[in-house]
């Protein structure tokens, strides 16, 4: 019985998670940043200008059929998306967006949160696929 229960344990430490992670040689985008680049100011409206870092931490490229985006959105509610080209290994893009909310909304009120979507292609790490901002 004492076998059987280390055992267990054991096999519960390597979670497919970590076992995937450990196994991944192939192309990995990752969204590596997301930052307020700056705000405007236009009436009672402010502009945060978002300025996103996607990066392939993966060994390989990704072939040139590669369809993905970074989907953008608030809660649940999808808002929209920028496309990204296929990647060579450690090689980055980087996309813009522009939020707007009231100039009276409170700091650190609004959460925008982006997540790869692969259309067309594969992700040897899709856990490193989302990030998420607040200010």
């Amino acid at each position: 019985m004492i076998r059987v229960l280390t055992a267990a344990a054991v096999i519960l430490t390597f979670t497919p998670a970590t076992a995937h992670a450990a196994t991944c040689s192939g192309a990995n985008p990752a969204i590596t940043s997301v930052v307020v680049k700056n705000v405007t100011t236009a009436g009672e409206l402010n502009t945060y200008h978002l300025v996103g870092t996607v990066t392939n931490l993966g060994s390989q490229a990704q072939p040139s059929s590669t369809l993905q985006f970074v989907d953008i959105y608030a809660e649940t509610e999808k808002h929209d998306n920028r496309g990204v080209p296929p990647l060579a290994p450690g090689q980055s893009y980087t996309f813009g967006y522009n939020w707007q909310r009231a100039t009276d909304a409170g700091n650190g009120s609004t959460t925008v949160h982006f997540r790869i979507q692969m259309k067309q292609g594969t992700n040897c790490n899709p856990g490193n696929g989302s990030y998420s901002v607040t200010f």
